[in-house]
């Protein structure tokens, strides 16, 4: 029950006063409640507009504050990743981790941190992990299934796939990972096929668009 709870209070972000004990910087002042949503809201309206940088100043104070609870590392690992800068991220998505162990999170953003820095091993590593702990994890598996497909391990990506598309049979990103596969593998007509179905799910899919270009050529 007690998992449950932390986990709550780490989406609404109100829990950084709760754990201020735990969380707060030696010799530090504590902020209030309105301080905080004053510094997310800031942090939010910047990265709404494409300035990534000064998102991630608005929650230096934040930080600085209360530098080992969840919500403000997990959402600094988020920034960075948008910022290009995925050692920043990784640092933070790992402070998150040591916060709450047990959410995934922070968990599967620090393994699409892999992804974006191409660390494809520790990607598919830290993907085995979160699949342990939730089997049909959405972005666990459609992740793994991709760092599977750049390692070249076809055969274990297409299982990936194949199991959650029993689940998700018309998920456009899950059939569009099997049409880039497919493709990969040299399966043209079949890769032609899977990308048509996912244009008429999702029509403006640029991936499925380019593929279909390119088997016409």
């Amino acid at each position: 029950m007690n998992v449950i709870i932390k986990h709550c209070r780490a989406i609404l972000g109100t829990f950084l006063l709760l754990l201020a004990a735990a969380g707060t910087a030696h010799g530090q002042q504590e902020m209030s409640q309105t301080q905080v949503s004053s510094a997310y809201y800031k942090s939010y309206t910047y990265a709404k507009a494409g300035n990534y940088d000064d998102a991630i100043k608005a929650l230096q104070l934040v930080y600085q504050t209360y530098p080992r609870t969840f919500g403000v590392n997990n959402r600094l690992g988020y920034l960075y990743n948008l910022n290009g800068k995925f050692k920043n991220a990784e640092h933070h998505y790992k402070q998150a981790i040591s916060a709450l162990p047990d959410a995934l999170t922070p968990k599967l953003g620090l393994m699409y941190t892999y992804l974006l820095a191409q660390r494809f091993d520790d990607a598919s590593e830290l993907g085995y992990q979160i699949l342990r702990i939730d089997y049909y994890s959405y972005y666990g598996n459609l992740r793994l299934a991709y760092v599977l497909r750049q390692q070249g391990n076809l055969d274990m990506a297409e299982s990936v796939l194949i199991k959650m598309l029993a689940r998700y049979p018309a998920d456009p990103l899950y059939l569009t990972e099997l049409g880039l596969l497919t493709l990969a593998r040299g399966e043209a007509a079949r890769s032609r096929e899977i990308m048509t179905e996912v244009l008429i799910l999702d029509p403006e899919n640029v991936t499925a668009q380019s593929v279909l270009l390119s088997l016409q050529e």
